[in-house]
């Protein structure tokens, strides 16, 4: 099992960009395909994208595709969500997550991070 910690929110204007980063500890990161979601006030949470094992294999929600890039460096344990082109709909608290299921779904997902606030402003 894997500790995850993300980090890299904050505030920015629309149009603006921001990179997250999740943190794993634990040698067994790189067994684990990973995943960032996101949590809008009074919304349910909701999968924006995910990477497999290797880094080869990438998948993303409609909304962020061409504008999101999700990565991640087994060498150092981490996994990388770089935004791009944001708006104020990409307000949200993002979580990222160790894959222990088949899909993309909340509940294919565990090992959940504390999460790290997004803001965008109009």
């Amino acid at each position: 099992q894997v500790q995850l910690v993300e980090s890299g929110g904050g505030l920015v204007q629309a149009g603006g960009s921001l990179r997250l980063s999740c943190a794993a500890s634990g040698r067994t990161f790189s067994n684990y395909g990973m995943g960032w979601f996101r949590q809008a006030p009074g919304k349910e949470r909701e999968f924006v994208a995910t990477i497999n094992w290797s880094g080869g294999r990438t998948y993303y929600q409609d909304s962020v595709k061409g504008r999101f890039t999700i990565s991640r460096d087994n060498a150092k344990n981490t996994v990388y969500l770089q935004m791009n082109s944001l708006n104020p709909e990409d307000t949200a608290v993002y979580y990222c997550a160790a894959q222990i299921g088949l899909g993309s779904a909340v509940s294919d997902f565990g090992s959940w991070g504390q999460g790290t606030q997004v803001t965008v402003s109009s």
